[in-house]
């Protein structure tokens, strides 16, 4: 997307098929949005200048943002997200790396724990992830695991079970 676009909020006639298309959606135009200015209103955020944006996810809530930057402290990405949810009014996570699927679920159920991901082979055919996170960990969830479920499934592009142990 256009830098002026975003800024703005009036698409061009190329960035409107981008969001026509589906492969930018209304709402991650605000996101940009946030990001351009929390990077030039902030010097705490200079580093936004060397990331590029990849994509939001939207649940309820919550709102997933996946940026790809490197050497950022995770304290950085921290401070970024608690701007970001105090500009867009929900609940943000930051995910700086597009690694495994362990690294990036662990990003966002952080502060709880994953002990771990198993793949389920279903008899149809499909597959299915399940985090597995201990039960005294359920109460450090960032948001209802039913929230989380349903980004984890739109990030991975395969349902996804969150399971107590």
């Amino acid at each position: 997307m256009d830098y002026v676009c975003v800024k703005s909020g009036v698409l061009c006639p190329r960035c409107q098929s981008l969001v026509d298309s589906g492969k930018v959606g209304r709402e991650e135009v605000g996101v940009m949005r946030a990001l351009i200015e929390a990077e030039e209103n902030d010097s705490e955020f200079k580093w936004l200048k060397k990331t590029r944006y990849v994509k939001s996810y939207f649940a309820d809530d919550m709102v997933v943002v996946v940026l790809e930057a490197g050497g950022v402290s995770p304290y950085q990405v921290m401070r970024l997200a608690r701007r970001l949810g105090e500009l867009l009014g929900k609940k943000v996570k930051v995910v700086t790396s597009q690694g495994d699927a362990k690294t990036m679920v662990g990003q966002i159920l952080y502060p709880a724990r994953v002990s771990g991901i198993n793949t389920l082979w279903l008899p149809d055919g499909s597959t299915r992830y399940t985090v597995r996170v201990p039960r005294y960990e359920l109460k450090h969830l960032p948001a209802p695991a039913e929230t989380i479920e349903n980004i984890l499934s739109q990030i991975l592009k395969i349902p996804v079970r969150i399971k107590a142990e």
